[in-house]
């Protein structure tokens, strides 16, 4: 990163996720290894081979708004407004003094509102099509969680929605960390959510054989082990609060950590499958540590994609020894996905924040119900215990249907 480029820190955090509806209790929660996986409560799954899921628990949307605006918008959405007043309270920042034009939001989703979908569907299949909500529309756009944590928090800049599978929100962290540094803002919401734990979804990924149809939780979402055979759906939100560093210093912002690299590549091979040799996310890992002016020997820990996916954790594997050569022997690269299911759009940003909270800890979280070992995912993945690690940087992975490859780089302070 060249000496004219502005910092860009993080001073706010927030999340629901399976293993906690805070920033906090979800780092302490990753710490201790929690399983936030279990049977899926959200609909019927008795015609479905399918049973488990990490949902999010004890979620009430009225804690932030009435009842009538819970109404209002799809569960991603609620999730987003929620996160975003944690992270923006946690930041300290105050409307009242900001230029809200310097201040936008980028908040991802990769489905959107499939809930809502999927509800008005079938009552107009039962009840006539003209009988369709007149909110269907805007609860279900994916773009709606951006939009409505723009208002509630009153960003008047660039407010957008990434869309890029399951690399989504990672690419939203990024594309705001580029946003604030090239000079466009001064703050900026980032993050990404999900909700669609529902009949349709799960039956989508199961038809292709991408979900683990395990009869035993702990053996469900098993990323880098031998017996994998398959991601668990999840469903949550993270929201970093992004801000230019003198402008964060000035306020007497706490500052969490700071994003310093971040590259973006693509497969342009398939449909769904990543290359198996792993040369586009190697190569996003490496644009992401050139960004940030980094050598591979200085990243300590890596938050990996780690699906579960028999394709995804070997190809990942190979990326990082491509990336980081004799040096990926040294590294954590442990999968939180292993507590929390695969968040699809907003599981960058959830690992986006865990990573922030590995480096401010010296922590690698585990990954948890690791019991065989495979010769094609060699790498110390922190097998059932927490690590300690040593290092001021940390890469945050995520790799989506269609090719899409993001990288994250993170700084201690």
């Amino acid at each position: 990163m060249t000496s004219n480029k502005r910092r860009v820190v993080i001073t706010g955090m927030g999340g629901l996720s399976p293993i906690g509806n805070d920033s906090a209790s979800m780092w302490e929660n990753a710490k201790k290894g929690t399983l936030g996986i279990a049977a899926i409560t959200q609909f019927d799954t008795s015609d479905s081979e399918v049973k488990f899921a990490g949902e999010v628990k004890d979620f009430d949307p009225t804690e932030l708004m009435t009842r009538q605006e819970a109404r209002r918008h799809s569960r991603f959405t609620q999730f987003a407004l929620m996160a975003a007043d944690q992270a923006f309270k946690q930041s300290g920042l105050d409307m009242e003094k900001e230029n809200p034009l310097r201040c936008g939001v980028n908040i991802s989703s990769g489905i959107g509102g499939l809930d809502t979908i999927e509800r008005e569907h079938e009552k107009a299949l039962k009840k006539g099509f003209d009988r369709i909500s007149p909110l269907f529309i805007p609860m279900s756009i994916t773009n709606m969680a951006a939009g409505m944590t723009a208002i509630h928090l009153g960003f008047k800049g660039s407010c957008t929605c990434i869309v890029t599978a399951c690399a989504s929100s990672t690419n939203a962290i990024g594309e705001a960390f580029h946003y604030i540094r090239d000079g466009y803002a001064d703050v900026m919401a980032a993050g990404g959510t999900e909700a669609c734990i529902t009949p349709l979804a799960i039956a989508g990924f199961h038809s292709m054989r991408a979900l683990s149809k395990a009869d035993d939780p702990t053996r469900a979402s098993i990323p880098f082990d031998k017996e994998r055979a398959g991601f668990v759906m999840g469903e949550g939100v993270a929201v970093l609060m992004l801000e230019e560093y003198e402008h964060a210093v000035a306020r007497g912002a706490k500052i969490l950590g700071e994003v310093v690299g971040y590259g973006t590549s693509c497969d342009a091979h398939h449909m769904t499958a990543p290359l198996e040799d792993g040369s586009g996310a190697a190569a996003c890992m490496e644009l992401a540590m050139g960004d940030a002016g980094i050598t591979p020997k200085e990243v300590g820990y890596i938050n990996a994609h780690g699906t579960g996916t028999p394709l995804n954790d070997k190809g990942e594997t190979r990326a990082v020894h491509t990336a980081f050569g004799d040096h990926a022997s040294e590294l954590v690269v442990s999968s939180t996905k292993s507590m929390t299911g695969h968040l699809l759009g907003a599981s960058g940003a959830v690992e986006a924040l865990l990573t922030v909270s590995a480096l401010e800890d010296q922590i690698a979280p585990p990954t948890v119900g690791y019991q065989v070992a495979d010769p094609d995912c060699d790498l110390d993945c922190a097998p059932n215990q927490a690590k300690s690690i040593d290092t001021d940087y940390a890469m945050s992975n995520s790799l989506g249907f269609g090719g899409h490859n993001a990288s994250l780089v993170f700084k201690r302070v």
